[in-house]
């Protein structure tokens, strides 16, 4: 698994130290759940490899991505918890094997209070995460599903995408029984060859005239 280093070259000798004496190691296997709704936060993640999901979750059990979150990155749900001291609303989930360190809550606290670096740091990857989910919400709001749907295959083409329908449907944000029927629409167009738990991308330029308004199958 690739690792890289989980303290960003930003931050004072100092206070990479000190995260590097007082930080918990954290591993994760793919699939486990991180964190759910009504969970209290128990600290800061730093992710060295791997990637996570964190999606809102239904009443009726339905997901909606809401970002994923690699080496690098913060965790916009969990800075909010421990900046107000709340539980999460929502739920987080290894999609890969995950390997980094949590800073307790205590230890956050001090450091963003005593350290200008990682307040910098800290800040920083909460703006760019809100500045990425006030994207997402523009997509799922004025962007039509096909356009959605073929954006999803397009990220992950050429040849053979492997996704269920479910995951396909959290990803893009709507229910199952819309992938099924747009996906069966594109097949009939030529786009895509579908079968279980994988869709096959046949035509990617009429794919991109979908993603792009100019046509729909």
């Amino acid at each position: 698994m690739p690792t890289t280093d989980p303290l960003p070259a930003a931050l004072d000798a100092a206070t990479r130290a000190r995260i590097a004496a007082e930080a918990l190691p954290l591993r994760a296997p793919a699939g486990a759940v991180l964190f759910r709704p009504g969970d209290p936060c128990r600290g800061f993640v730093m992710l060295r490899a791997g990637r996570a999901r964190v999606d809102l979750i239904a009443e009726d059990g339905h997901a909606l991505l809401l970002y994923r979150v690699e080496p690098g990155q913060a965790c916009a749900i969990t800075t909010s918890c421990l900046f107000a001291g709340e539980a999460y609303s929502a739920e987080g989930t290894a999609e890969t094997e995950c390997e980094g360190l949590l800073l307790p809550a205590s230890l956050f606290g001090r450091l963003v209070e005593e350290s200008a670096s990682f307040r910098t740091f800290v800040l920083a990857g909460f703006a760019a995460r809100l500045a990425a989910l006030m994207g997402r919400i523009e997509e799922l709001s004025f962007r039509s599903v096909d356009a959605r749907l073929a954006a999803y295959l397009l990220d992950r083409a050429p040849g053979t995408v492997a996704a269920t329908q479910q995951e396909i449907a959290a990803d893009i944000g709507t229910a199952r029984e819309v992938v099924s029927r747009r996906l069966s629409a594109f097949a009939r167009g030529g786009l895509v060859r579908t079968e279980r738990g994988a869709v096959t991308v046949l035509d990617a330029p009429g794919l991109t005239r979908i993603k792009d308004g100019a046509a729909t199958p």
